[in-house]
């Protein structure tokens, strides 16, 4: 039977409504990923700022050896994944525990997760994975940083000794065109001797050699920890704009299907109604003939 008149007009406003949601959420969704963008690119100076400390304890010669000699003993790897807390987001958490699981072989037997997002926590646990700790993700750019000193302070006994404990970040990052991402496995830690090497190696770009003000552990352990705080927070950063890129894919597609379904309503309203009016005039014209 079909729907009568006022049914289909009730189902035309509340699809006009929730077609109004969709729009204001892919208007927050794009100005979000605009934000969380801009504050990766303002970190890119001070993260060059620190590697230049870097550069300059790994330079100064006569402190001898800054770091304690890697040890044959395999070291508990701690893995920070990023997911979400809320929905609409598409397949954005299940294809990063996928991947996760494909390079955990990779990480090793001994492993330490942490996760940012209630979601993905539910993901690594239906994956045996054991949950070290969970925060939530950060509603707003001001309160990554929150979650950035939460996540050095659980992580601390690993990274705090003698820096040889591997972590790893897992997360989106987005892609070059709008609302695309991939998932992504970085490594913070261990700094070992290639990295030393490494950074020895890079040319100075100031007019003259570098020192470093006393201690020189003291010194470069401060500067690991702005190391790690840049990278963790830039890597948060990437997974909350790769999150808002998904729901707005997301919500590009739910607005379509609200178009379409407006159209059918539509036609099917004006058909409905064009049915009624023809029905009346039957009525009338049946009457005005049994009437002669």
């Amino acid at each position: 039977m079909a729907d009568s008149l006022d049914a289909i007009r009730n189902r035309i406003e509340g699809a006009n409504d929730l077609q109004g949601v969709v729009r204001t959420m892919k208007a927050m969704s794009a100005s979000s990923i605009t934000q969380y963008e801009n504050a990766v690119l303002a970190l890119s100076s001070y993260y060059e700022t620190v590697q230049q400390g870097l550069t300059a304890c790994f330079k100064d010669l006569n402190s001898g050896p800054l770091l304690l000699p890697n040890s044959k003993a395999k070291k508990t790897a701690a893995v920070i994944v990023f997911g979400s807390d809320q929905g609409l987001v598409g397949q954005f958490n299940d294809t990063l525990a996928e991947y996760l699981n494909e390079h955990l072989g990779e990480i090793g037997p001994k492993l330490k997760v942490w996760v940012v997002g209630e979601r993905m926590k539910g993901q690594l646990e239906d994956a045996n994975l054991t949950i070290q700790g969970y925060f939530n993700v950060p509603s707003t750019v001001d309160s990554v940083t929150h979650l950035i000193g939460k996540l050095l302070i659980a992580t601390e006994h690993l990274w705090g000794i003698d820096l040889q404990s591997p972590i790893y970040l897992c997360h989106h990052k987005p892609g070059r065109q709008m609302g695309q991402y991939a998932p992504a496995m970085r490594t913070l830690l261990p700094i070992d001797s290639a990295w030393q090497k490494n950074l020895q190696s890079q040319v100075w770009k100031g007019p003259s050699l570098p020192q470093t003000l006393g201690t020189n552990a003291l010194t470069l352990r401060a500067l690991i920890r702005e190391y790690l705080f840049v990278s963790i927070y830039q890597s948060s950063a990437e997974s909350l704009a790769s999150e808002n890129a998904s729901r707005l894919m997301s919500m590009q597609r739910a607005e379509k299907n609200i178009e379409e379904m407006l159209a059918d309503l539509q036609r099917a309203y004006h058909q409905q109604r064009q049915e009624s009016i023809d029905a009346e005039l039957f009525d009338v014209l049946a009457g005005y003939t049994s009437g002669k």
